[in-house]
């Protein structure tokens, strides 16, 4: 599994298009209520210092099968959020999203010399396992503040400090 930068307008629409699906976009939220980036304006955001999107790939080839990032990047504070998403379904729940994951760590805190990332993760999401897998702890729960088909659900608050982080 390698992670890769998200350069072409190929890979950016094949990202927006894993986004768009409401099996993914339901439990996302990139600011302002807005669930569904278009693949310019993920462009735009991947130029942005406070955000870093990379494809990752299966061990096979090089072929793209989800995407990871980290967002609110804070330099002074050393702090960001990080989140993901398996794209290609045929490889969910066989440990990509959790590898994927523990690479961006492991970029956040060698290489951009982040102290902290955290990561809110919407209640009912698996994605929770992964958070328990890398070590987060669970550091609160914001009540009610996500809606998916108009029903409002809690989001689950999970950190890492770079002292806590083990690569996989």
């Amino acid at each position: 599994m390698k992670l890769k930068p998200i350069d072409s307008p190929d890979l950016f629409r094949l990202v927006a298009g894993w986004i768009s699906q409401k099996e993914n976009y339901q439990w996302l939220d990139f600011g302002d209520g807005k669930q569904i980036p278009s693949a310019a304006w993920l462009k735009i955001i991947t130029q942005r210092p406070t955000e870093v999107l990379r494809v990752f790939t299966s061990d096979d080839d090089d072929v793209p099968i989800g995407v990871v990032g980290l967002t609110e990047v804070n330099r002074q504070f050393k702090t960001a959020r990080v989140w993901g998403l398996v794209g290609d379904k045929s490889f969910q729940a066989r440990g990509y999203g959790t590898r994927a994951c523990s690479a961006m760590l492991t970029y956040a805190f060698e290489e951009l010399g982040l102290h902290a990332v955290n990561s809110p993760i919407v209640e009912g999401n698996p994605s929770v396992k992964i958070m328990q897998r890398l070590g987060f702890t669970f550091i609160g729960r914001q009540r009610q503040c996500h809606y998916i088909d108009g029903r409002p659900v809690d989001k689950l608050w999970f950190d890492l400090l770079a002292t806590e982080h083990t690569k996989l």
